[in-house]
């Protein structure tokens, strides 16, 4: 119980499971655990080197303890990286929840992260190979070569004949198979007075063009025949003298012919899309909520001829489409069923985007919903109005968050890769059509100010519910937090996390934009503060949370690359921060247009930052007096004391807070407005110690102890203010004059609880302590200080 090691305190080595096992049935009830059961296995089987991924580090002495209690031979430990990709899981038991569930063929799934799903779905024993030695790097792994075969196949939707009224001989001819590298074959194709195109490209064809037919030669159209906003029929002619293919448009297509050897086969093609729709789950996340129970598109194709000799397992490329694998070859008559099965053909993704997506999606959107394999880059149109080029510059601006959040995601996994760069380019495109629709730079937190001036109008939602909803945001966030500190994997977190994410989504489904702390919806009447004040204070917001980011980050791997581009981020809204306000940002200083508080306020805050520092001394005393950080808090508690006295002109004293102004009735409200700075002030001091407890130790007495002073301070803010605490939004004076003593009497109670609290805390870890002297005597001067305010003796209720 006393190793510095966790692992080590007490291990659990069995562990009672009352249910009936597979093979034993109800024989056993108690069951070795996988770290007891691993090393004596281990050095029994005679393995030399046990690997184990990097998580399991802390229990490798436990697994060393095992061997030399039951003197058994001890394996070297080799540790590794584990292997993580996005969009998907890796946990068996996730896996294995898929599979019953049905929501996937099987083991052997093409989504599945399994070596059956990948090799399904094309790749290669090299290319897995090749994946796993490059694990350590970031270059990206290339599923595909250049020599494989191509093919020509058509979707089977909407062709379009095409007419050739030259005399044209029906042949079948041989062809290369690949029309860059003759070494990798032949193939025969048929040639008629009858071609098929797809709809796609017959849209794009104009009377008088030529038009390169591949694997033959130009053709020159003459006419287009239209059946509303379709094409029916199209007649040409053959150009085959003309020679020049650099400016022609380049078409696949197949003959129609009445020999039996030219007749097309059918051939069905599946896109497969990612299994879990966001690309990296957090740990507090329920991943089942970002399933993706529509990551499968079919598409009906027309295939020539020379597809038959396609057998399961071959990788094809059908040209302009893709790089496919074979999932199960064509049959004229199956064997199961006597009728005819198509050519099955599953895609490979390369790392390239498929141009002819989009247009395939929209060409089938008639009569299928479409699946949305791609996000198409969204292009802003030429603004009619100033209404449109406002709402075209908001979208932009959207765009860009988004795509921004993407790049982020990619550079987490891959900052090299080719997904990444893709996405960096689009980035880069949306920004540069950004100031060509705005005439400024795209800027973090500054939306564009067309759309700020026309949203009162647009609001749809009252403001009153709007601010509801947020506050109730808000106040669920304390809950998951609260929950979190607890047990971050217990029930009541993980419903705590549901609900926050569903109000989350609500609030953006009304107001149409993303929570953010720190930022309340904006009432619908006319704003007072200028344009500079507004960015000013959504830049502290965007700053606020990028901080909360940040820390999230470097408590997960401080070196990470997600962790650099955070704190780069940051830095970055700061000196945009600084060049808005000219000052630099400071936590706790929202800008405001108002003057900053008396000197009341000053004191007040001053106050309440000793006391919180006096709680850090005793803390930080208690573990080791002698301590560089002892020391260092105790140097700090002194600097303040020293201001105190310069503002207040008398010593710091415990238990007595600076005196309130007059008893006027602006006095008063003044007075009530320093109790609510205090405790603002008293909040953030203790915030600051939550972070550094838990940075120390998240489970530790004291941080659980900081955690809970922390709670009830922002009760008593809520109480004091009628509102819950907000971090970077100090309380604000109020115009009318509350009742003075009965809030001071309140207050006064709740803080004797609050340190009769902490006294029954210290007196449990060691009632002679000077931690719990000093807990008691504040305590008593606190019953000293009600009595003297109410007439009568503190009593608990």
């Amino acid at each position: 119980m006393q190793s510095n090691n966790g692992a080590m305190r007490d291990p659990t080595i069995y562990r009672c499971k009352p249910e009936e096992h597979v093979r034993t049935g109800m024989k056993y009830k108690v069951y070795p655990t996988y770290d007891f059961t691993c090393p004596i296995v281990d050095s029994i089987e005679g393995v030399t080197h046990a690997l184990r991924t990097t998580e399991y580090h802390d229990r490798d002495d436990q697994y060393y303890f095992i061997c030399d209690a039951l003197g058994l031979r001890k394996p070297y430990i080799w540790s590794y990286a584990r292997l993580n990709m996005t969009n998907t899981v890796m946990s068996k038991r996730k896996l294995t929840w898929f599979v019953d569930e049905g929501l996937v063929e099987g083991w052997d799934d093409p989504r599945f992260p399994t070596v059956r799903g990948v090799m399904r779905r094309g790749m290669t024993v090299e290319g897995l190979r090749q994946f796993i030695v490059a694990q350590g790097g970031s270059r990206s792994v290339v599923m595909m070569e250049w020599d494989k075969i191509w093919y020509t196949a058509l979707e089977s939707t909407n062709l379009v004949p095409v007419f050739i009224s030259t005399p044209v001989v029906v042949e079948e001819v041989e062809v290369p198979l690949h029309p860059k590298n003759g070494d990798v074959g032949k193939k025969n194709i048929w040639r008629s007075a009858k071609l098929l195109v797809e709809q796609v490209d017959a849209l794009e064809m104009k009377p008088g063009d030529t038009v390169t037919f591949v694997n033959w030669g130009n053709i020159k159209i003459v006419s287009i025949n239209k059946k509303g906003a379709t094409v029916s029929e199209i007649h040409a002619v053959l150009d085959l003298a003309n020679l020049d293919f650099k400016k022609t448009m380049k078409v696949t297509w197949i003959a129609e012919a009445d020999a039996p050897r030219a007749a097309c086969i059918p051939v069905m093609t599946v896109d497969y899309d990612h299994i879990i729709s966001k690309a990296v789950i957090a740990k507090e996340e329920d991943w089942k909520n970002y399933i993706n129970k529509d990551s499968v598109q079919y598409t009906k194709m027309l295939g020539e001829p020379a597809l038959r000799d396609v057998k399961k397992g071959d990788i094809i490329q059908l040209q302009r489409k893709g790089f496919y694998i074979c999932d199960h070859d064509y049959q004229a008559k199956s064997e199961f069923s006597g009728v005819e099965t198509p050519l099955l053909l599953i895609y490979i993704p390369d790392g390239h985007v498929k141009e002819t997506a989009t247009s395939i999606i929209l060409l089938s959107c008639a009569l299928r919903p479409p699946v949305k394999l791609f996000k198409p880059l969204q292009t802003a149109a030429a603004p009619q109005a100033a209404v449109n080029a406002g709402a075209d510059a908001l979208a932009l601006y959207k765009a860009i968050e988004e795509q921004g959040n993407t790049v982020r995601t990619l550079k987490g996994s891959d900052p090299k890769g080719e997904p990444t760069k893709l996405a960096v380019q689009k980035l880069l495109d949306l920004k540069k059509q950004y100031k060509e629709a705005t005439g400024q730079e795209y800027k973090p937190g500054q939306p564009p100010a067309a759309h700020v001036a026309e949203q009162p109008q647009a609001a749809a939602v009252p403001s009153d519910d709007i601010m509801k909803l947020y506050t109730a945001i808000e106040s669920q966030g304390e809950t998951v937090r609260s929950e979190k500190a607890k047990d971050a994997k217990s029930e009541a977190a993980k419903a705590a996390i549901a609900k926050l994410l569903e109000l989350k989504k609500e609030y953006k489904e009304k107001i149409g934009q993303e929570y953010k702390p720190g930022q309340p919806p904006k009432s619908t009447s006319p704003a007072a503060e200028s344009p500079t004040t507004v960015n000013a204070s959504a830049l502290y917001a965007e700053i606020e949370a990028q901080g909360d980011l940040v820390r999230k980050e470097k408590a997960k791997d401080a070196k990470s690359d997600a962790t650099k581009a955070a704190i780069a981020k940051l830095l970055e809204l700061k000196n945009q921060y600084k060049e808005k306000t000219g000052s630099d940002y400071k936590p706790g200083q929202k800008p405001a247009s108002a003057p900053p508080a008396a000197s009341q306020v000053d004191a007040s805050s001053l106050y309440s930052q000793i006391e919180a520092q006096g709680e850090s001394v005793r803390s930080e005393k208690a573990k080791d007096a002698k301590s560089e950080a002892s020391k260092a808090a105790i140097a700090k508690l002194l600097e303040l004391k020293k201001q105190y006295k310069d503002v207040v002109g008398e010593e710091y004293k415990p238990g007595k807070p600076p005196a309130s102004a007059p008893a006027t009735t602006p006095a008063a409200s003044a007075a009530s407005a320093s109790d609510a700075t205090a405790l603002y002030s008293e909040i953030e001091a203790q915030g600051d110690l939550v972070r550094k407890e838990k940075a120390k130790d998240t489970k530790s007495d004291a941080a659980k102890a900081a955690i809970a002073k922390l709670l009830e301070l922002k009760k008593k803010y809520e109480a004091a203010t009628g509102q819950a605490y907000k971090p970077g939004q100090p309380p604000t004076p109020a115009n009318t004059a509350p009742a003075a003593t009965p809030n001071d009497e309140a207050a006064l109670y709740n803080e004797i609880q609050a340190q009769g609290d902490l006294v029954r805390q210290e007196k449990q870890k060691n009632a002679k302590s000077d931690a719990s002297k000093a807990a008691i005597q504040k305590l008593l001067e606190l019953k000293k200080l009600y009595k003297e305010k109410t007439g009568q003796e503190y009593k608990p209720k």
